[in-house]
Formats: structure tokens, sequence, C-alpha cells
């Protein structure tokens, strides 16, 4: 069973990229889609024909009451009843964290979709590291709220694992942004684009099957 993405009180900065990536009028499957606001979001302001797939009932309630097409699943067990190339994007929005087999879950991702949009959190950003270092204590961030014995977060995964992920797995990735909550601090920028593994607290991938 997958945790749902709203547990805590969770930063969505990832959202204007993925809106700032998808096509208006795509075709677009939401996986683990929790109370819709992506969803929602890009079906309003991206006017795209988007279906969600979430596993908590709760959540799928309040998808259903902003009029979101969502159907219960969990994706570890795959997505049979989607088609081959059904869809332009399929997105995994702070969900592959989460996941028990993500590696089935992005092939599933990839047979299903012709592009696909993976975002995660970074586990290699410094604050992270400085707090295991010098606290001594599972890290907590502003993106990461968590404790240990209540975090959803089964795989914990940088920036470098991901991209090691995708050269491995004859994946290609044909765009990468790395984000921070400051991006826009002349200061923070310039640190995030040379040295994403270390200041980017989130990085968002669009990707594609090599052999499509």
């Amino acid at each position: 069973m997958i945790a749902h993405k709203d547990d805590g009180p969770v930063y969505h900065i990832d959202y204007e990229t993925i809106l700032s990536i998808v096509e208006p009028g795509s075709k677009v499957l939401d996986l683990g889609c929790g109370n819709g606001e992506l969803l929602h979001r890009l079906i309003s302001e991206k006017k795209v024909h988007g279906r969600g797939v979430e596993i908590d009932e709760r959540n799928i309630l309040t998808c259903i009451s902003k009029g979101l097409s969502v159907f219960q699943g969990n994706i570890d067990e795959g997505l049979a009843e989607y088609q081959d190339n059904s869809y332009d994007y399929v997105i995994l929005n702070q969900t592959l964290q989460v996941t028990h087999k993500p590696d089935f879950v992005i092939r599933e991702m990839l047979r299903v979709g012709a592009k696909i949009i993976v975002s995660f959190p970074n586990f290699a950003y410094w604050r992270i590291r400085a707090q295991l270092f010098f606290k001594g204590t599972m890290p907590k961030t502003r993106t990461l709220p968590f404790e240990w014995y209540d975090t959803p977060n089964i795989r914990l995964l940088s920036i470098k694992d991901f991209r090691e992920f995708c050269k491995n797995h004859s994946l290609k990735i044909l765009y990468e942004y790395e984000i921070n909550e400051y991006n826009r601090s002349p200061l923070i920028r310039p640190l995030v684009t040379f040295f994403p593994n270390m200041f980017a607290t989130e990085g968002v991938f669009v990707i594609t099957d090599k052999h499509k």
C-alpha cells in the first residue's frame, strides 16, 4: 500500500515547473494525485484532458468534489487498465519515494505515456546532510517535514542517484530541472545550477524511453 503524499504539510514548489512543461490540450495521467491540486490546475490552466490515480479514499473523495476524474489504484501493481502510448504525459509527482517497486512503476509509466514527468525530494540536499552529520538524527526540512516513525518515504534518493538510474535503465532525460525554495535568490540560483545535488531541494525530470 502506498502512503498518500498529503500525510503532512508538504510544500509543492514543483507545481509551477510541471505546469510550464505540459503543453496545452495534452492528455495527462497523474499517478498518486493526492487531493488533486496539481491535476485541477493542469485542467483549469493548461486545458489538459486529465485523469488521476490515487489509493487513499479520503483523497479520492476530495478529487471528486473538485470534479476530477480519479480512479482508485495501487500503482505498485501496475497500470494494466491503460493501453500502450495512450497518454502524452504520465506524471509521478512527489510519489516515487513512497513506491515499493519504483523501477517497475517507471517502466509502466513509459509504456503508457509518450513522456513521463518524475519529481522527488533530493535527499542529498546540504541541510539534510548537515542535520545528519551534526545532530546525528534523521533530518527534517520544509519539504521533508516527517518524523522518522511516521514518514511515508521508503526510497531515499538524490538527483545524482536518479541520473544514474536513468543511465542504467536506458532512459533518455529530455529535460532536468533543479528546484530550491529560494530559487529566485541571486545568491542561491547559481549554487543550484552548478551544484544541484548539493543545493536543490527537489528534482523534476522529463523522461522517455531510448527505444521508443
